[in-house]
């Protein structure tokens, strides 16, 4: 198994990780109040803000690697991906009761998760060794 160098790659995992932990405690801790603002249902809080504290434990776990494996980056390029997917399906396929607000809140997200994606992809792709 090679190993990635990292530099760009472990900046972005770093980076995305501390502001989906900041994400996160905000859903679990403010969901009481941003469910009439954003039109989110109440019950995706704290699911979603549990998902997204322990994701980006994980994301730290691998940008704390002395050397990051490509396959624990690919599996955090892979969430953002899948995560951005998801988020943009919600909005058009028009399934929760958003708000303006909240249709501006998931875009900033789907936004946020498609550029660490890309940023965790090119700091993988410029890495010696590894074919991304």
């Amino acid at each position: 198994m090679s190993i990635v160098k990292p530099d760009l790659l472990r900046g972005s995992l770093r980076f995305d990780g501390w502001g989906t932990a900041a994400f996160g405690v905000v859903m679990l801790a403010g969901g009481r109040w941003l469910t009439g603002p954003l039109g989110l249902p109440s019950t995706w809080f704290v699911p979603l803000g549990i998902a997204m504290v322990g994701g980006a434990a994980a994301l730290g776990l691998i940008a704390g690697y002395p050397r990051i494996p490509p396959r624990l980056a690919a599996c955090a390029i892979a969430g953002n991906a899948l995560s951005a997917v998801a988020i943009l399906a919600l909005l058009i396929l028009n399934l929760l009761p958003l708000t303006g607000l909240g249709v501006a809140f998931l875009l900033a997200g789907a936004a946020w998760v498609t550029t660490f994606a890309a940023l965790a992809f090119l700091g993988l792709k410029r890495s010696p060794g590894t074919t991304a």
